[in-house]
């Protein structure tokens, strides 16, 4: 058990109770519940602990999909040399393998989510963002929303194989990156068409880096 150090900001906190709560979710929610009871085996001042998370549900959830961003981007390391394909492989891969022990707790956030649609998008354009750039993308113009956008649906979309066939989710994955290289090749062809560029007012809803 650790104690709560005494300049530790809330910011800093949250992350530590979050991974202390997990196995706590699967039983009782995100919940108040379970936020005292990680508190207790962290070590973390109860009162403090009930602070941590003032808006919920919807707050330890959003703090959960950023903790679990935060790991898949620390894990992955240097992918210098590596092809985008398998980056970008890995990256999802890493983020569903790290997450296999906390199953219920993706349900219970996917959960949560679904009655907060808006927090929903933002988590999943995180997420994605997370992965583009743990791969290297640089992109700023169209090709940085159409690269998230693309690669956030196949995400979601092998999320939901990994939750219920556990066995089916690589080959799927494969699949779908599979689909995204062929289109990013095609949209390689279109390279020197004269396309106007939407990149000036989406720059207006473009999520800041996390």
């Amino acid at each position: 058990m650790t104690e709560s150090a005494p300049d530790e900001t809330l910011d800093e906190l949250r992350p530590r109770l979050i991974a202390a709560m997990l196995p706590h979710v699967a039983f009782d929610g995100w919940t108040s519940t379970a936020v005292l009871a990680g508190a207790a085996d962290a070590g973390i001042d109860p009162d403090l602990a009930r602070v941590a998370f003032r808006g919920g549900a919807a707050e330890m959830a959003q703090a959960y999909t950023s903790l679990a961003d935060t790991r898949m981007v620390a894990a992955l390391g240097d992918l210098t040399g590596v092809k985008v394909r398998e980056r970008i492989r890995r990256a999802v891969a890493t983020r569903l393998e790290q997450a296999d022990d906390e199953r219920e707790a993706v349900r219970r956030t996917l959960a949560v989510l679904a009655l907060h649609p808006a927090l929903a998008a933002k988590t999943l354009w995180r997420t994605a963002d997370a992965m583009w750039r743990a791969a290297g993308d640089t992109a700023t113009d169209y090709n940085h929303y159409t690269k998230r956008t693309i690669l956030g649906a196949v995400y979601s979309a092998t999320l939901l194989v990994w939750l219920d066939h556990p066995e089916e989710w690589p080959a799927f994955l494969d699949r779908r990156i599979d689909g995204i290289m062929r289109f990013e090749k095609a949209k390689a062809r279109l390279t020197g068409l004269h396309l106007p560029s939407p990149a000036r007012f989406l720059g207006r809803l473009r999520y800041p880096a996390v």
